[in-house]
C-alpha cells in the first residue's frame, strides 16, 4: 500500500512541474553523423569525438514546486576536453523540434572557439561573440535560440534571483558587450546555449591500469550504459583484521519482529546496470578482485602450457605521443606467436557451399587473365589492327597478325589481412554466434577465395595487454600455401585482450614491405576503436593509429579497414579517410562481404591511392 501511494504521489508532483518537451526532443544519436562533420568543418579537432554527457549538480535556489519532487538539482550541461565534446543524450528544451536540433549544432560550433572553459560566463560570451563575427550566417539561428530561451527562462533555466536573471538574459542577446558586474565562478547558471568547465577527475593515474573490463572470477563482461560518470578512487583495503568490539548489553535487547518482503529489494548484482545509471559518482576500488580471489594467481595472461608459442624475443616498435608531438622509441614490445597445438582441419561443413560459390565467382571474374594484341593466332580477331592494315597496308608493321590471345598472368599483388582478436569480439550476436565466430568464418572464406586468384596472402591476428605485450598471432604467412594446417590455426583463434592497433599496423607494414610486389594491400578487420588498459585510450590511441596509417601510406601500402562497429563513422574517417573504410551494419554478413570488398579494391578499374 505504501509503495502504491508513493507511486501516485511521485506521478502527481512530477506532472505538476514539467521539465521539458519530450515529444519535440531530438536524440544525439540521430544527429551525431552530421554533427561530427559539421564540427570538423568549422575547425574542431578531428580526433575529438561527439560523446554523451551526464547530469551534474548545481547548487542554487529552487522554488517550492521544484524542491517538493526533488527536481532541478542536477542539470544536463555540455562541456568538452581533449578527448571529446560531451553533449546531452537528448535535447527537449524547446517546444519545436527544429530548435532542439539547432541547439546541438550551435554547441558544436561554439566548441570550436574555446577548448578549455574556465569561467562559465566570460569564456562563453567571448566564444559566442567570436563565432558570430566569424560566421554571420549563424546570427539568425542564434537569435531564434535566444528568443526561445528567454521565453522559457522561468521554467527551464531557473535563475536564482530576478536581478541575476535579467542580467544573464541581456548578455545572451548581446554577447559581444560582456558582463557589467562580476559573477561568481563557483555558482554557475545552467544556460542551454553554453559550454561549462569539465568535471574533475579524481581517479589516480598510477592505478588507472588496474581497472579490468572482465571479472576474473565470474568471467562476466559487464557493460555499463553509454553515459560517462565521475569516478573517485577509494581505498577499501583492510589495514588489520582486529578484534570486533561491541557491547554485550546489545545481546539482551528486545526488538519487535516485522515481516518484510525482501525478494524485490535485495537484488544484489542482478540490477547493477540500473544502479550504475542512477549514480552521479562511481567509487572505484583499488582492489581489482574480490577478497575471495586474493589467493589466485594473476590471470591476465594464460600460463605458457596453455598459450600460443612465442616466436623469438619480441620486436620493439615506436609509438606516437600526441601530447608531446613526438615518437616514443622502442616503446611497444610486439611478440609474434603461433598456435603450435592446432590440429589440421578441413573447411567446416557450413562454409563449403559459400566457398564453392565464391570460387566460381572469382573464376568468372577472370582476375588472372590478360590479352595480347597483334598475335599470329588467338581466340579473338583484333579488329583494330585489321582495320588499320586494310586502310593503310604500307603503314602496318605487322600485316599478318590479326588475332588476340588470352593467357594466364599472375598479378603482382600482396595482401595482408589483419584481424582484431580483442576481448570485445566475445560479444554475442543473434543466436549462438559471437563476433569472433563471424571473424573466423570470414578469414576461412577469404583464404579459400584468394587461393583461387593466386594472389599472395598472409593472415595475422592481434590483441594486447599494455605496451609490454602486443600479441601478434601468425595464422598464415606469405611463404606457406593455404592448407589444412593454416585452416586449423584459423579455427583455433579465440578472443584475446585489448586493441593496440597502431603497433599491429606498423608490424604488418614491415611484413608487407618484404614482399616484392607492385601493389600492397593491408586489410584490417575490427569491431571497435583502439584501446588498452593503460593510457592507450581515447584520443591517445586514435592519434597513434592515425600516425601508423599515415606511415603505411607513405611506404606505398594501402590500408583499408572493415568494421562491424556501429559507431565507426564517428572516428574511422579521421583514421583512414572517407574512402579508406567500410562499415558492415550486419556483422553476420561479414564472411560474404569481405571477398566482395577485396574484388572492388583490387579490380582492374581501381587505382590504389
Amino acid at each position: 500500500m505504501e509503495e502504491f501511494v508513493g507511486r501516485l504521489w511521485h506521478r502527481f508532483v512530477t506532472r505538476a512541474t514539467p521539465c521539458g518537451y519530450e515529444a519535440a526532443g531530438v536524440e544525439l544519436d540521430e544527429v551525431k553523423p552530421a554533427l561530427s562533420a559539421y564540427h570538423r568543418a568549422l575547425g574542431g579537432a578531428s580526433a575529438q569525438q561527439i560523446m554523451t554527457a551526464w547530469h551534474r549538480p548545481i547548487e542554487r535556489k529552487r522554488g517550492r514546486a521544484k524542491r517538493l519532487p526533488g527536481l532541478r538539482r542536477k542539470h544536463m550541461l555540455s562541456w568538452q576536453d581533449e578527448q571529446g565534446l560531451y553533449l546531452p543524450p537528448k535535447i527537449a528544451y524547446y517546444p519545436e523540434k527544429e530548435l532542439n536540433e539547432s541547439l546541438y549544432f550551435w554547441l558544436a560550433a561554439l566548441s570550436t572557439q574555446v577548448m578549455v572553459v574556465e569561467h562559465w560566463l566570460i569564456d562563453n560570451l567571448k566564444a559566442s561573440a567570436t563565432l558570430l563575427q566569424r560566421y554571420p550566417g549563424l546570427r539568425n539561428p542564434y537569435q531564434e535560440l535566444v528568443t526561445a530561451t528567454i521565453d522559457m527562462a522561468a521554467s527551464q533555466i531557473h535563475l536564482s534571483d530576478r536581478d541575476r536573471g535579467t542580467g544573464l538574459i541581456e548578455l545572451l542577446s548581446r554577447p559581444e558587450y560582456g558582463p557589467d558586474r562580476p559573477f561568481d565562478i563557483n555558482q554557475p547558471v545552467a544556460i542551454p546555449l553554453w559550454l561549462y568547465p569539465a568535471p574533475r577527475r579524481e581517479v589516480c593515474a598510477e592505478v588507472i591500469d588496474d581497472l579490468a573490463q572482465q571479472d576474473a572470477t565470474s568471467g562476466k563482461l559487464i557493460r555499463l550504459p553509454n553515459v560517462r560518470r565521475q569516478a573517485f578512487r577509494v581505498d577499501d583495503r583492510r589495514k588489520t583484521d582486529g578484534l570486533l568490539v561491541f557491547k554485550m548489553d546489545s545481546l539482551f535487547s528486545r526488538a519487535e519482529q516485522v515481516n518484510v518482503d525482501r525478494l524485490q529489494d535485495d537484488t544484489m548484482d542482478d540490477d547493477c546496470h540500473s544502479a550504475a545509471h542512477d549514480l552521479d559518482i562511481i567509487s572505484l576500488s583499488r582492489q581489482r578482485r574480490a577478497g575471495g580471489s586474493n589467493v589466485r594467481f594473476d590471470l591476465d595472461l594464460p600460463s605458457p602450457q596453455y598459450d600460443d608459442l612465442p616466436v623469438g624475443d619480441g620486436i620493439k616498435l615506436r609509438e606516437w605521443d600526441y601530447k608531446k608531438q613526438r615518437f616514443r622509441p622502442a616503446y611497444c614490445l610486439l611478440q609474434p606467436m603461433v598456435e603450435d597445438r592446432a590440429e589440421p582441419s578441413a573447411l567446416p561443413s557450413h562454409l563449403r557451399e559459400p566457398a564453392r560459390h565464391l570460387i566460381r565467382q572469382f573464376s568468372s571474374l577472370d582476375l588472372n587473365k590478360t590479352s595480347k594484341n597483334r598475335q599470329p593466332q588467338g581466340e579473338e580477331i583484333d579488329l583494330d589492327h585489321w582495320l588499320a592494315t586494310t586502310t593503310d597496308p604500307e603503314q602496318s608493321p605487322d600485316p599478318d597478325r590479326y588475332y588476340k590471345s588470352r593467357g594466364a598472368r599472375a598479378r603482382n599483388l600482396a595482401c595482408l589481412l589483419l584481424a582484431d582478436l580483442s576481448l570485445s569480439t566475445d560479444t554475442p550476436l543473434d543466436g549462438d554466434q559471437r563476433i569472433i565466430d563471424v571473424i573466423r568464418d570470414a578469414l576461412l572464406l577469404f583464404a579459400e577465395a584468394l587461393n583461387r586468384t593466386r594472389d599472395r596472402l598472409a593472415i595475422y591476428g592481434f590483441s594486447s595487454v599494455r605496451n609490454k605485450q602486443v600479441r601478434y598471432h601468425v595464422l598464415k604467412n606469405f611463404a606457406e600455401p593455404h592448407t589444412d594446417q593454416t585452416r586449423g590455426r584459423i579455427m583455433a583463434i579465440r578472443p584475446g585482450f585489448y586493441t593496440r592497433l597502431g603497433a599491429a599496423i606498423r608490424q604488418s607494414c614491415d611484413v608487407l614491405k618484404l614482399q616484392s610486389a607492385e601493389q600492397r594491400l593491408l586489410l584490417i578487420v575490427s569491431d571497435g576503436k583502439p584501446n588498452d588498459i593503460d593510457h592507450y585510450e581515447g584520443r591517445y590511441g586514435i592519434e597513434d593509429t592515425r600516425h601508423a596509417v599515415v606511415e603505411a601510406k607513405q611506404r606505398g601500402i594501402v590500408p583499408f579497414c572493415i568494421t562491424v562497429d556501429t559507431d565507426g563513422n564517428s572516428y574511422l574517417p579521421y583514421l583512414f579517410g572517407n574512402n579508406g573504410y567500410a562499415l558492415v551494419q550486419d556483422a553476420t554478413r561479414l564472411p560474404s562481404l569481405l571477398p566482395q570488398l577485396y574484388i572492388r579494391l583490387t579490380s582492374a578499374n581501381r587505382h590504389f591511392q
